[in-house]
């Protein structure tokens, strides 16, 4: 069976809390427009424009509501638990742009940070409780890395290790996993001798974006991965769950995902990344029936990467979809999961993580 997001498997300055001032980003356009001709894409697609206020009210109720349950101990309790939901939680914060150090959240950062590195294993490098959680979490160490200042993550207390050390860890952990996979690809557990596209995607991203934040991966074990991607998308876009070969099977996620990992690795002039992104685009108006939240986290930042004017269109729509589901506590679905891939799926309207760059 599918069991595609299933992160539940356990077994298989601004100062003094004010938001960055957008006006600063137009600045900065304005002087790199001035002093850099060669910028031939729509300086909107790095920097950002106004942000539609649908987005900004959704995405502030849903923050307030991430940090209303965050623990003291900095992770989200309630049905979805690990390092992954906590880093999904994370990187929802650090996406809208807020100060990671001095910003009104800058106390819920540091506390999902050391959730974070505190429940890694410090010899093997894992982040529990599976390698999607292990990809997710890695992703958001990977986001905060080079942002957020250290001399205060700890806030007096006994350092654990750095991102950085943590991130290196993390890598570590991944290849090894990947060395004893006979697909060269990963599943549920660092262990685990099968591979699927959508864990496989998942830590991909987070090396991806190790690598994109200055940190050591080998080639080999990105193109390894890639390669398995490869294998397993067929000419039309489809993209087969397990086995490595072929298309076997619809899936919009998988081929959002697939279309993600070609374009940050920069393979966009491939066959592959043009099958999946022909067969996302031609569905827009698609209704995932289950892992919707999945969904559109991996279909934003898709038609972002792949076609512009389609994620205009697709996001449009899915701002009013989430304005009109998301609860009056500001909150989507059951708990943390839903609502920080939910608010994922709308950041990319601000444009301040690193992995979000086109």
């Amino acid at each position: 069976m599918n069991i595609e997001p299933s992160m539940t498997q356990t077994h298989p300055a601004t100062t003094q809390g004010s938001k960055i001032q957008r006006g600063f980003s137009s600045c900065l356009l304005c002087l790199l427009l001035l002093t850099v001709n060669a910028l031939s894409q729509d300086p909107s697609l790095r920097f950002g424009s106004e942000i539609p206020p649908e987005v900004e009210t959704v995405y502030e109720r849903g923050l307030g509501w991430l940090a209303s349950k965050q623990s003291e101990a900095g992770s989200w309790q309630g049905g979805h638990d690990g390092a992954g939901i906590d880093g999904i939680c994370l990187m929802a914060f650090l996406a809208s742009g807020e100060d990671p150090n001095f910003g009104r959240h800058a106390p819920n950062i540091r506390r999902a940070l050391r959730a974070i590195i505190r429940s890694q294993d410090a010899t093997s490098g894992y982040l529990p409780n599976s390698m999607y959680h292990h990809g997710f979490a890695m992703l958001s160490l990977s986001e905060a890395y080079g942002a957020v200042d250290e001399s205060l993550l700890w806030e007096g207390g006994k350092p654990v290790r750095t991102i950085g050390q943590a991130l290196d860890l993390a890598i570590r952990c991944a290849a090894t996993s990947q060395k004893a996979n006979r697909w060269g690809g990963w599943r549920y557990m660092p262990n685990s001798t099968d591979a699927d596209t959508s864990v496989t995607g998942a830590v991909l991203m987070g090396l991806l974006a190790a690598r994109n934040a200055g940190m050591s991966v080998a080639d080999e074990v990105i193109n390894t991965a890639l390669e398995y991607m490869r294998r397993s998308t067929g000419k039309d876009g489809s993209v087969a769950y397990a086995g490595g070969f072929g298309g076997f099977g619809e899936s919009m996620n998988r081929s959002a995902i697939a279309t993600l990992v070609a374009a940050v690795s920069k393979h966009k002039d491939s066959e592959e990344f043009k099958a999946t992104l022909k067969h996302i685009t031609e569905r827009l108006e698609h209704n995932e029936g289950s892992y919707k939240e999945y969904f559109r986290y991996y279909m934003a930042q898709a038609l972002f990467q792949g076609d512009y004017a389609s994620w205009q269109k697709w996001n449009a729509a899915t701002a009013r979809v989430l304005g009109e589901t998301q609860s009056p506590d500001g909150s989507f679905g059951s708990g943390a999961y839903e609502t920080g891939m939910s608010l994922l799926a709308l950041a990319l309207n601000y444009r301040f993580l690193p992995i979000y760059e086109r």
